[in-house]
């Protein structure tokens, strides 16, 4: 490709990025256009989780990516040792195109898609690696020399971009921790590997012969509800399609009834490439915390007392307008309020609200 990268303005759009997470699709775009090229993707090198950024056109591809298993079999991942020497690397630098093309990867995933060469660029901040795989088609041609240069180049800027992510994202679940802690709600915060980062003060005083953390991972006495936990955890942070929030389960104590956690997806921390917490997990004791549907959703999801009331009409099946009015609140307000519930429930429509709603009743909610 002839054409002078736009360096700047993939730049310009990671920073953009980095401090409103929304915009993360739309700086894969940027990427993708800026350099000539097909598509573009940013990768948890660390983590390897399906969730990640990507432009329009991989959606097809990357749908493939997942669901026939080529994340776990992605040749390009034995990369990364050599991407971080670098800071950009092709497929080029270690196999010659007669041997991509006898390599399944290349041949039976991506050239049903017209796609085949990439360059990956080193995305770093301290320990933590991306990768941002841009990806062009068999006829678009490889990367030369001098563009792989100016990508090295580029790296450089964007890990100045995932530091200020990384600092930002922490920043955010630190304050939703305090409003866990201002309810007196003991809650844990999990990274992309199910590790605990954060704990909040009642969830440090609910630690003990029950719950214990065993190499920074969740755990109580019984191992059978231990294991159902951390299934429960993979699956919300492997797969992209399985609900938000998990069906609450039960953890046996050695006296009382047993502890009920409520793991779920951080909200709009699908789409942030650079959150440093995935999940949290809230503990609700049945013995000592009896809630309302309302302060359930607040106890949750880190909702307003105004987002939960609304929720719960919402939930009923009530249109917008109509529980607007119930509410003495302008139609305005209620859409605000509700794309706050959407963001903190990782829903997107009200049927999916009114799903995930329904798996809290009977445990909690009545």
């Amino acid at each position: 490709m002839g054409a002078a990268f736009n360096l700047d303005a993939v730049n310009d759009a990671f920073a953009e990025a980095a401090v409103d997470p929304t915009r993360w699709e739309a700086a894969m775009d940027v990427a993708a256009t800026a350099t000539g090229s097909f598509g573009a993707m940013l990768f948890d090198m660390n983590g390897h989780l399906p969730g990640v950024p990507r432009s329009r056109e991989m959606g097809p591809a990357f749908e493939t990516y997942v669901r026939d298993g080529w994340i776990d079999r992605d040749e390009r991942y034995s990369l990364a040792p050599l991407m971080v020497r670098r800071g950009v690397v092709s497929e080029l630098d270690v196999l010659t195109p007669e041997e991509i093309a006898k390599r399944p990867y290349y041949q039976e995933f991506l050239a049903p898609f017209g796609l085949r060469w990439f360059a990956g660029v080193k995305v770093a901040a301290g320990d933590d690696l991306w990768c941002l795989s841009i990806q062009r088609s068999i006829q678009q041609g490889p990367f030369s020399p001098s563009e792989m240069q100016s990508l090295a180049d580029c790296s450089r800027q964007l890990g100045s971009a995932a530091a200020l992510g990384r600092m930002l994202s922490f920043a955010r679940a630190e304050g939703a921790m305090d409003a866990f802690s201002a309810s007196g709600t003991p809650a844990v915060m999990l990274d992309r590997n199910a590790a605990v980062i954060l704990v909040n003060e009642p969830a440090e005083k609910m630690f003990g012969r029950d719950i214990q953390m065993t190499g920074r991972h969740l755990a109580c006495v019984d191992r059978n509800a231990t294991d159902a936990l951390r299934r429960a955890l993979q699956e919300l942070l492997r797969n992209p399609n399985s609900p938000a929030m998990w069906s609450p389960i039960a953890l046996p104590r050695l006296q009382g009834r047993p502890l009920l956690a409520y793991p779920s997806r951080l909200g709009g921390n699908t789409s942030n490439a650079f959150a440093s917490c995935h999940i949290v997990v809230v503990f609700i004791d049945p013995d000592t915390y009896p809630q309302s549907p309302a302060t359930a959703l607040q106890t949750c999801f880190g909702m307003t007392a105004a987002e939960a009331m609304l929720a719960r009409r919402i939930s009923s099946g009530e249109e917008l307008k109509v529980a607007a009015d119930h509410l003495g609140i302008c139609y305005e307000t209620a859409r605000c309020q509700l794309k706050a519930v959407f963001y903190k429930t990782d829903t997107h429509r009200q049927a999916e609200l009114v799903a995930l709603l329904a798996r809290m009743a009977g445990h909690l909610l009545h």
